[in-house]
């Protein structure tokens, strides 16, 4: 089948976030302008540069993620696993903004090092950010709506000790997540090496 998205499909759900899947989950903490802390994940999340790194999450829609990162330059990436899931989901409610989703979760925030927003202690992994650039997603006629996407520089990363084996971020024991189409969601259970052809060294 051919179509073109502004003319529908035809299937009972849309095909797109299948096909481009699967995706690693942006679990971002924040924190507003006066204080309030915010726990969301975030499907359209991934990394965008390693020297230094970044990553970029995107928002259909003027959340409070979105809007705190605007206003502060300051997020906190958690790595959401297969032990974290099912409190991963229930931080994706629709709360009023004064509502710390950390509580309704049974999620414990601990300070970060460098920024404001708290991280999730649960997660094995956690990624500290500050905010590069704020980019207005614009169609093609150039109306971006109010989809915003939020670019960040990693400039702190924390890592459970026992998440590392043999010097590697252990993927299978700390059971990463991925975000698929749908509702599905993936957990990473198997990994296969395969460096490129002319690679030298370790990556």
């Amino acid at each position: 089948m051919f179509f073109k998205p502004q003319d529908g499909h035809g299937l009972p759900h849309d095909p797109f976030r299948a096909i481009v899947a699967p995706r690693p989950i942006g679990w971002v903490s924040t924190v507003s302008r006066d204080g309030k802390v915010n726990l969301a994940p975030y499907s359209f999340f991934n990394a965008v540069a390693g020297r230094p790194p970044m990553v970029m999450l995107s928002s259909e829609g003027l959340k409070d993620s979105i809007t705190n990162i605007r206003d502060t330059g300051e997020f906190v990436i958690n790595l959401a696993t297969l032990k974290l899931a099912e409190r991963m989901n229930e931080t994706s409610r629709d709360h009023p903004a004064e509502i710390d989703e950390f509580e309704p979760a049974g999620l414990t925030a601990v300070a970060s090092t460098l920024v404001k927003p708290p991280r999730v202690a649960e997660s094995p992994a956690a990624l500290e950010c500050r905010l590069t650039q704020m980019v207005p997603l614009t169609d093609l006629s150039g109306d971006a709506g109010e989809r915003l996407m939020a670019v960040g520089q990693v400039v702190g990363i924390h890592i459970d000790d026992d998440a590392l084996t043999d010097g590697k971020f252990d993927m299978i024991k700390v059971g990463t997540l991925a975000r698929c189409g749908y509702w599905d969601y993936q957990v990473t259970t198997e990994l296969f090496d395969m460096p490129k052809p002319d690679a030298k060294g370790g990556h």
